[in-house]
């Protein structure tokens, strides 16, 4: 026992005729050091955890960086295939493709064809690195000329029954260039369900869909509709991407594509939507999958450009935050970096 000082702060006067206890429970005997902390660590990463996005560009003759992405690059599809095993060989178990059409129209058909960009990067993927888990991102903004996610009604908005009929035709023709998962990112009402039945109707039982099953109407998307060539010629995706108030009406959009037959569940943007996260880990025993987007990557590039903060730990920080929330995969562009910090035994020394 000892002796503690005590403020009377009516008189505002020391005391030391009050005896404290010393703590019982004492929770920093196990922060002591890296190996203790090591050994009571709740939550790891791992390279099995990630999905690396990659762009490719058709009709280009050099990969070029991406000035609102520092580090990423649009790839050639000359290119592609070293940096599907740039990635392997960096310890990426996954990669997601993502289109920078030149052969664009109304309603996105050249990624309905056998022969254009989408099927074909798909396919030199697939061929660079069998090993890979190749994944296509089931959507039409990067094919269309006016950049929303299927074909537009008279009246300027995405016609969901329509797209629903090309994406059952993308997803077969992703399959039948050899991707492994597909990803609907559209926010179409019955699209994991039309996906599915186009599968199976064509044979392709087993490819599994990792549906954008809660994706926000979010201004985090902004580098990446620049890398993908995205952009919208006029209105918005707020009537079919949610609307970032709402959290009872994400978990419904999630439980209904897992109703639909949906393997995955996707939340998307990762860190302003933690608690979407973690309230869906207690409602499915589904994997969960989070993509840490282009806004969220960029940020930290900038802020640490600027020497506002570390980018190493700003960077495992909050990729460890999303395994925290419940997640089980994580789409991120720091996923090479953040792969080599785990082999270089970060936590190790953390």
């Amino acid at each position: 026992m000892t002796v503690a000082p005590f403020t009377d702060f009516k008189n505002m006067e020391t005391r030391t005729d009050v005896i404290a206890p010393a703590p019982i429970m004492r929770k920093r005997r196990l922060r002591q050091n890296s190996a203790f902390r090591s050994l009571v660590r709740e939550n790891h990463l791992s390279a099995a955890d990630f999905i690396l996005p990659i762009f490719v560009e058709e009709e280009a003759s050099e990969r070029t960086p991406i000035s609102s992405l520092p580090g990423i690059y649009r790839e050639t599809e000359k290119t592609l295939a070293n940096a599907v095993k740039e990635a392997a060989d960096g310890g990426v178990k996954a990669v997601i493709l993502f289109g920078v059409s030149h052969h664009k129209d109304a309603c996105g058909t050249d990624s309905l064809h056998g022969d254009g960009l989408f099927a074909r990067m798909i396919n030199r993927a697939r061929q660079a690195s069998p090993e890979t888990l190749v994944i296509a991102d089931l959507c039409f903004c990067e094919y269309t000329d006016h950049g929303h996610c299927g074909p537009l009604t008279d009246k300027g908005d995405v016609n969901n029954d329509a797209t629903l009929e090309n994406l059952m035709i993308q997803a077969r023709v992703a399959a039948e260039a050899g991707a492994g998962m597909v990803a609907p990112s559209g926010m179409m009402d019955g699209m994991v369900a039309a996906i599915r039945e186009g599968l199976d109707d064509s044979g392709f039982t087993n490819i599994p869909i990792m549906s954008y099953a809660t994706k926000f109407a979010s201004c985090f998307y902004g580098p990446f509709r620049d890398a993908a060539g995205c952009g919208l010629g006029k209105g918005n995706r707020k009537t079919y991407q949610m609307d970032p108030a709402n959290a009872r009406e994400a978990i419904e959009e999630a439980m209904q594509d897992e109703a639909e037959g949906a393997d995955i569940l996707m939340v998307k943007p990762g860190m302003p939507y933690l608690d979407i996260l973690a309230r869906l880990r207690q409602e499915t025993n589904l994997p969960l999958a989070v993509y840490q987007v282009s806004g969220e990557y960029a940020m930290i590039k900038a802020a640490a450009e600027k020497g506002m903060l570390n980018e190493q730990e700003a960077m495992m920080e909050s990729l460890l935050a999303f395994k925290r929330a419940g997640a089980d995969i994580i789409l991120s562009y720091f996923a090479l970096e953040a792969i080599k910090q785990i082999r270089d035994g970060y936590f190790e020394n953390a």
